[in-house]
């Protein structure tokens, strides 16, 4: 880890320390943080710095949603910083200040011409945010959309972690003309990549709550005796224990792997759905052992493990659950061939 990254990371862990969530299950968002979060310059961290940002790669992006995860941060960061904000930097608009959530425009959303200008029709589906972000940013065709909060119909939902998922209905509202802004054509902005970078972004997310998982566990097991000693005696309280520590590992190492291909901008199909595979499945049996070290108390709503397991469980279905992820891994394997398996792994060709 570079000194930047890690005095950034150290910025934002304090910034979580000092604003902590309000409570366990809430479905509500932590604006002191996210304050917090736009005083140290984060929110916009992977814009580039002409379009607003902070100018800085998906790495550090990375970086900074591990601690986030960590913390379970009730704040909209993925969307605002890798969705949201890229969209508009794309399409060479200014980015408005505040929370941001995201969303692409599939079958059921039309984007049409009217006498007097354009209206937008259709229903959008558990996009993250939507009731506390201040815009959403929508992507329809080749169109980006930037719309006020005010404008949309939301109806709450939430995820199994209580954070909120709301769909979003549009009922022929007008949009002027100035909040649709074509793409340039040789923008890679696409619904693929979208999902691409959500991916990745619930990817580094799991990496943070794995970790806190861990570190719950180890403290647990230290405290907790049992028939006369403490469970971390136990050999296979310790062999579960290291197991974990392997599997926060693989999140955290896939994370970053999947943040130097989008970096990149070429090959990044391969590492974005092995990231998504190895991070729900990894940080899934780490959730699991968890629960298992902890007992009954864990799954209370007093006790912090379930935030971060229930949002594990949550983000690994989200842009791609681990079956949909490995089925396109296993897809793009199979169309290389068997003279193709080591430069799609590697990302070069033999020589």
């Amino acid at each position: 880890m570079s000194d930047f990254i890690e005095a950034l990371t150290q910025a934002v862990t304090d910034a979580c320390s000092r604003h902590p969530e309000s409570g366990a299950g809430s479905a509500g968002w932590n604006e002191p943080l996210w304050a917090a979060l736009e005083q140290i310059g984060v929110t916009l961290l992977s814009v580039a710095e002409e379009r607003g940002g902070a100018g800085g790669d998906l790495l550090t992006a990375a970086a900074v949603l591990e601690v986030l995860g960590a913390h379970s941060a009730t704040v909209p960061f993925a969307e605002t910083a890798l969705q949201a904000g890229w969209q508009l930097a794309e399409s060479g608009v200014t980015i408005p200040a505040g929370p941001m959530t995201a969303a692409v425009g599939g079958p059921e959303v039309e984007l049409a011409r009217v006498p007097d200008g354009w209206v937008l029709d259709g229903k959008i589906a558990r996009v993250p945010w939507a009731r506390y972000a201040r815009h959403l940013v929508l992507l329809v065709g080749r169109n980006v959309v930037l719309l006020r909060r005010g404008e949309i119909d939301v109806r709450t939902g939430s995820n199994l972690a209580g954070e909120p998922r709301d769909d979003v209905i549009f009922d022929r509202i007008p949009v002027q003309a100035d909040r649709i802004h074509p793409l340039p054509e040789d923008s890679p902005v696409d619904a693929r990549l979208f999902t691409a970078r959500g991916a990745f972004g619930r990817s580094a997310l799991m990496a943070g709550a794995a970790r806190r998982s861990l570190e719950m566990s180890l403290s647990y097991a230290a405290d907790r005796h049992q028939f006369g000693r403490a469970l971390d005696q136990f050999q296979a309280v310790q062999q579960q224990l290291a197991g974990m520590a392997g599997e926060v590992l693989v999140c955290k190492v896939v994370a970053e792997s999947a943040a130097q291909a989008l970096d990149e901008g070429s090959s990044w199909q391969t590492a974005i759905a092995a990231a998504k595979t190895a991070a729900g499945d990894s940080a899934g049996k780490v959730a699991k052992i968890a629960h298992q070290i902890h007992g009954a108390i864990g799954f209370t709503e007093e006790h912090d493990l379930r935030q971060s397991t229930t949002r594990i469980w949550s983000w690994r279905d989200e842009f791609g659950s681990v079956g949909e992820s490995a089925e396109e891994l296993g897809a793009l394997v199979a169309a290389a061939g068997a003279d193709g398996i080591w430069p799609l792994l590697v990302d070069r060709p033999i020589p």
